[in-house]
């Protein structure tokens, strides 16, 4: 008898103890809101990145890249014109106007045969409610080729 009632004892104990050792559930995560886009009256644009950031790339490698925009805006958004701030900054608008809600891309190209770090601009003009003129920025490092080998370095 005495072992059934520590057998009992012990078996309630240790389904105690196992219960209050059971991890909980973890606690649902809420769902951020998303951020909606402020719309205007008018055409307007948002850019997904007002910086594009190359970061250490090779001489010569490809140098293109893109800036993506949204018209948040009730009208069609057109893109009078692109210019980067140098000759080595080649940017390309688009053609068509950009319809309220969608996605329109500007390309940027930048000459990657000129070593070292570099920011430069390309301005950008629509017609867009106060944001007639837009300066958007890239920017990186390009890495000199390296020497080749059996080949000493030039001393200067």
């Amino acid at each position: 008898m005495k072992r059934i009632i520590l057998l009992a004892a012990i078996t309630v104990f240790g389904v105690t103890a196992s219960n209050a050792q059971a991890k909980k559930a973890p606690a649902k995560k809420e769902t951020p809101a998303k951020v909606e886009t402020p719309k205007v009256d008018g055409a307007g644009m948002v850019y997904e990145n007002e910086t594009i950031d190359y970061g250490t790339i090779q001489h010569n490698a490809e140098g293109t890249r893109e800036f993506v925009l949204t018209n948040n805006g009730n009208k069609p958004l057109v893109i009078e014109s692109t210019q980067g701030s140098c000759g080595c900054t080649v940017p390309t608008k688009p053609e068509k106007p950009i319809q309220p809600g969608e996605k329109g891309v500007i390309k940027v190209h930048y000459a990657t045969d000129r070593v070292g770090q570099f920011t430069k601009t390309v301005t950008v003009k629509s017609n867009a409610v106060g944001q007639e003129t837009k300066v958007l920025t890239i920017k990186g490092n390009v890495l000199p080729d390296a020497p080749a080998e059996g080949t000493a370095p030039t001393k200067s």
